[in-house]
């Protein structure tokens, strides 16, 4: 599979979560898929895939996890050869969706209304980091309200 294959592979398998945390939370298939992370899970193969084995297999040079240290460094990492780029993406569509689960078990076992649960999900979906601070900063001011309707 190219790289470019595996990309569009990627980016399809986790839509589904993502529309069903949104649309319909409280489903049991909804609820197995934020409880158990398969779909993190098999992103996560597809991951050490493409970051380790497939620049071994190609002949091309592996990761040089040294260049972790700095700036400079992880720049060069994402100006490297296709399948370690496709690894970085990978790992910000895993952690992405791991956040947004989070985010939807969390507000549930809190009692947030789902609709202040949108926003969240949506930003973790294109920016992950910020839906978390935004559920962070929501949860402050709703998780201890008696009423939390939207």
């Amino acid at each position: 599979m190219t790289p470019e294959t595996a990309f569009s592979y990627a980016n399809l398998l986790v839509l589904p979560q993502w529309l069903f945390m949104i649309v319909a939370p409280r489903w049991r298939v909804t609820q197995m898929l934020v409880q158990l992370l398969p779909i993190p899970m098999i992103l996560g193969g597809l991951y050490m895939y493409y970051l380790l084995v497939a620049p071994a297999a190609s002949g091309g040079p592996g990761i040089d996890f040294g260049a972790f240290g700095s700036l400079a460094g992880i720049q060069a990492l994402f100006k490297g050869p296709k399948e370690i780029v496709l690894g970085g993406w990978i790992h910000y569509l895993a952690f992405d969706l791991v956040a947004g689960s989070y985010v939807l078990r969390d507000g549930q076992s809190r009692e947030i209304a789902h609709g202040w649960l949108i926003p969240c999900l949506l930003l973790c979906f294109m920016l992950g980091p910020s839906g978390l601070l935004l559920y962070g900063l929501l949860r402050l001011f709703l998780s201890n309200k008696p009423e939390t309707k939207f």
